[in-house]
């Protein structure tokens, strides 16, 4: 007699395990099952995302493990480039992303303006106010900014703790730090732009603090990652506006990186993520924005990608309550709302560029 199971059965086990997989996590809509069935029958997503691929890959093996129906296709590539793929795919009518996932978030906010859908995720409740804007746009992490030195060639009692601090160290010493700070370039990078708008708005005296820290000039870049790593080889000294998760990330392999937590103000930067109106796998995206903002998603990133998270119940301390605990009132997170939009009108933007030409010239 054969001990095979007859094709049915066998089956039916295997549809069973795949419900049994997908169900809706627990206190989620009734009719959730709906959505997990559609974007099953979909079988993909499209991901356009400023996240580097491999912070984002433990939450891409989750989500697919969690999902087994549905494969994840990752986009990784800069701000700017983010920015005009998707527009120009929007306007062609062509294949673009279901999701777009930036950390400029000025621009994903104009993106999401224009092109995002409606849709209020289960997560919204445990998310801070300020993170959700008209529930079409989310902020979707809690990412203090931070300064990195070299700790072989700056003296502990030396390192800066403010913003302040820092423009006195390098004014007092510009020979030693000419051509030794950097940070964004902020005609090239979307990022960077925005983080200096940021800042202009947190300090009354910016472009007074600013100038000071370019007493020297600055060497500025274009990616968080290039600046690390000109600073942990010595090839620049100090820099500032550096995103403080890239930045933990690499200190624990790299004995030469320090990095210091300002206490006269923090920005807060909060990865945005939004869905398509066009989203040819629209049920897909909207599992895969609900799993980035869920406990699960949420503690993959804090404590696999080291992203703090955006939620206050996440295991450890890489998340809001962990690192209120630490810097409290100098925590100023940057709201997903229209005021992100302010500098992104054309002559506002060619005035505040003009302004920080000035101030870091020569």
């Amino acid at each position: 007699m054969s001990n095979k199971l007859p094709l049915s059965v066998f089956a039916t086990a295997v549809l069973w395990s795949s419900v049994v997989l997908s169900a809706p996590p627990q206190g989620y809509p009734a009719d959730y099952q709906q959505i997990i069935d559609a974007a099953t029958k979909e079988g993909n997503l499209v991901v356009y995302s400023t996240t580097d691929t491999k912070a984002a890959a433990p939450l891409i093996k989750g989500f697919e493990a969690t999902y087994p129906g549905i494969r994840v296709e990752y986009n990784d590539m800069n701000s700017t480039e983010l920015y005009n793929r998707f527009i120009s795919e929007q306007a062609s009518g062509g294949s673009s992303g279901d999701v777009v996932w930036s950390s400029s978030m000025d621009t994903a906010l104009k993106l999401a303006t224009d092109y995002a859908q409606e849709y209020p995720s289960p997560e919204k409740a445990q998310l801070p106010a300020w993170a959700v804007w008209q529930n079409r746009a989310y902020g979707t992490t809690y990412e203090p900014l931070v300064f990195i030195y070299n700790k072989r060639l700056i003296p502990a009692a030396e390192v800066p703790d403010s913003h302040a601090a820092l423009a006195k160290l390098i004014a007092s010493q510009s020979d030693k730090f000419r051509k030794k700070v950097t940070t964004y370039d902020i005609e090239k990078s979307g990022l960077g732009f925005m983080l200096s708008v940021q800042d202009f708005k947190a300090d009354p005296h910016y472009f007074t603090t600013l100038a000071d820290i370019a007493k020297g000039g600055l060497a500025v870049q274009s990616s968080t990652g290039t600046m690390m790593e000109r600073v942990s080889s010595g090839e620049n000294l100090i820099g500032f506006n550096i995103l403080g998760s890239y930045a933990e990330a690499r200190s624990k392999t790299d004995p030469s990186l320090g990095i210091v937590y300002p206490q006269d103000y923090a920005l807060v930067l909060s990865r945005v993520s939004f869905i398509s109106q066009q989203a040819k796998n629209s049920h897909a995206a909207k599992l895969w924005l609900d799993y980035v903002l869920s406990e699960k998603g949420q503690n993959i990133l804090a404590n696999q990608s080291d992203i703090p998270s955006i939620r206050h119940d996440i295991d450890g301390n890489n998340d809001i309550a962990g690192i209120t605990k630490i810097l409290g009132q100098a925590l100023k997170p940057i709201p997903v709302d229209e005021t992100l939009l302010d500098y992104l009108q054309q002559n506002k933007r060619l005035d505040y560029l003009r302004q920080w030409r000035n101030a870091v010239a020569k």
